[in-house]
C-alpha cells in the first residue's frame, strides 16, 4: 500500500501516512489483511479427482466398464443347464405331439412289418410328416421366446446364466430390449454356421469375452460380482 497523497510505502494497518500525516482510509486499513489472508487466485479450472464430477459428485460409471467378462466355459455351463431346462419342458410336450399326430402308430406299424422295413414307408406316413412339421417350429419358437424374454426381464438371463451369476447386457451395461435380445438369438444361427464351433469359441480369446452373435447383436455376457 502507497500513500495516495505523496507516495510513501505505507505500513500495513497504519492509520496515518509516516511521511506526511495523511489519514488512510479506513477501507484500505480493513482491506489489506483480508486481501492478504486470501488465497491466491487459480489460474486454471480445477481438476475433479477420477471419479468426480468438477461439483465434487461421483460420476456414475457405467456397470460394462467394472464387471468382468464372461468367458468360454461359464457360458458353455450355463448353456448346458438352459439345455436340460428346455428339455425337462419340451419332452412332454413332444410325447403329446406325437400322440396327436398318431407318430406311434406309425412307428408299431412299420416295426412290425418285418425285420428290415422301408425306410420311405416311414417318411411317407402322414403322422410323422405332421409330426415334423409341428415339432420344429414349436421348438424354435419355445428357445426364442425363452432366451429374449429372459434376457430381456429384469434379471438380464437365463436359468441357466442366473444359476452362475451371469447377465447379459448391450455395450453401455443396460438392460436389453426384447427387440435386441431376438436380434442376439437368432444371430446365433449366423454363429452356428461357423465350421468347428469358432464362432462360439470367440467368446473364450476375445477382449471382451464376446462370440460372433455378441458382435452382431452389439451384447455383452458379465458376471455380477
Amino acid at each position: 500500500m502507497f500513500c495516495s497523497r505523496c507516495g510513501a510505502a505505507l505500513v500495513e494497518g497504519a492509520a496515518f501516512c509516516p511521511a506526511c500525516g495523511t489519514p488512510v482510509p479506513a477501507a484500505a486499513v480493513v482491506a489489506a489483511p483480508i486481501a492478504a489472508a486470501l488465497p491466491p487466485f487459480p489460474t486454471s479450472a480445477p481438476v475433479a479427482p477420477a471419479g468426480y464430477a468438477p461439483t465434487g459428485a461421483p460420476i456414475a460409471v457405467p456397470f460394462a466398464l467394472m464387471a468382468p467378462y464372461a468367458g468360454f466355459w461359464l457360458r458353455f455351463v450355463a448353456y448346458v443347464i438352459d439345455g436340460i431346462v428346455i428339455g425337462i419342458v419340451a419332452l412332454p410336450l413332444i410325447v403329446v405331439l406325437a400322440l396327436m399326430t398318431g407318430l406311434a402308430a406309425t412307428l408299431s406299424a412299420v416295426a412290425g412289418a418285418g425285420e428290415h422295413p422301408d425306410p420311405n414307408a416311414l417318411f411317407a406316413t402322414t403322422g410323422f410328416v405332421f409330426f415334423l412339421l409341428l415339432l420344429f417350429p414349436l421348438i424354435i419358437g419355445g428357445e426364442w421366446l425363452y432366451f429374449a424374454w429372459m434376457e430381456s426381464s429384469t434379471w438380464q438371463a437365463t436359468l441357466g446364466k442366473k444359476a452362475l451369476g451371469l447377465i447379459v447386457t448391450d455395450m453401455e451395461g443396460r438392460r436389453l430390449t426384447f427387440g435386441r435380445a431376438t436380434g442376439r438369438f437368432f444371430s446365433k444361427i449366423v454363429t452356428g454356421f461357423i465350421p468347428l464351433g469358432i464362432g462360439y469359441i470367440m467368446a473364450g480369446f476375445t477382449a471382451k469375452k464376446q462370440a460372433l452373435h455378441d458382435f452382431i447383436a452389439g451384447t455383452l455376457v458379465l458376471r455380477k460380482t
